[in-house]
């Protein structure tokens, strides 16, 4: 997911090095926090099941999975920013702030950040989901 979002923002004359290669290591994190559940989730709704069923299963848990843990590694940097400018911690202040600056952020990387998984990263989805089907035989 790291190198297809690289790719993407490379391709695009994208803002500095350090800037690239910060989102790339974002979308590599996510990614790989994300396989190990995905794969749980594709192993649970494909048990016994037949391999097409076993590829949509696993294409759909590999994405949902990849996609929610890449928003919520962003989430978690967005609000580490923003938090200089915060309330004192546990304030009602500052829980609206945790709240909306966290809605914020997943908003801004569903509008803005899940473009960057195509084309490169469904590819590697098409390819996770066809080797989980092959694997599952």
């Amino acid at each position: 997911m790291g190198a297809g979002a690289y790719a993407n923002l490379l391709l695009a004359a994208w803002e500095t090095p350090a800037k690239l290669q910060f989102v790339a290591v974002l979308f590599a994190a996510g990614g790989a926090l994300a396989f190990p559940l995905g794969l749980f989730l594709a192993r649970f709704l494909s048990e016994g099941r037949r391999v097409e069923a076993s590829f949509a299963a696993a294409f759909l848990c590999f994405a949902a999975a990849t996609v929610a843990v890449t928003a919520v590694v962003y989430a978690i940097q967005y609000r580490s920013y923003y938090s200089a400018w915060h309330a004192d911690i546990f304030s009602i202040t500052w829980t609206f702030q945790l709240v909306f600056t966290t809605l914020a952020a997943l908003y801004q990387f569903l509008v803005l950040g899940v473009r960057l998984f195509f084309p490169f990263g469904f590819l590697a989805l098409f390819a996770a989901a066809f080797w989980f089907a092959r694997r599952s035989r």
